[in-house]
């Protein structure tokens, strides 16, 4: 967990399924667990892009478009400010409907 830069974990059980909920869901930020004992994935996602914007982070490069389309396209927020590419890819789900 040290070297994460920014990531959702679960902790399981050694042998627990994936079809088993996990003991604990926890956001680490830069090495540091900032929050534990959340009870989903989408409120740890949410969780984290809010940590993201309070304290004011980049997004970590290798996970900029990641980060963009999970703020710009599943949660509808500041859509008027996309990058081409997550631009291209919201034009291509859209032609899908």
């Amino acid at each position: 967990l040290e070297q994460l830069t920014m990531a959702v974990c679960a902790i399981r059980r050694e042998g627990e399924g994936l079809w088993e909920p996990p003991e604990d869901i926890g956001i680490v930020i830069e090495g540091v667990e900032v929050l534990h004992e959340l009870t989903s994935f989408a409120s740890a996602c949410a969780l984290l892009l809010g940590l993201i914007y309070v304290l004011n982070l980049a997004y970590p490069k290798p996970l900029r478009f990641t980060f963009e389309v999970l703020q710009k396209i599943i949660m509808q927020l500041d859509q008027h400010k996309m990058s081409p590419k997550v631009q291209n890819l919201y034009g291509r789900l859209q032609s899908l409907q």
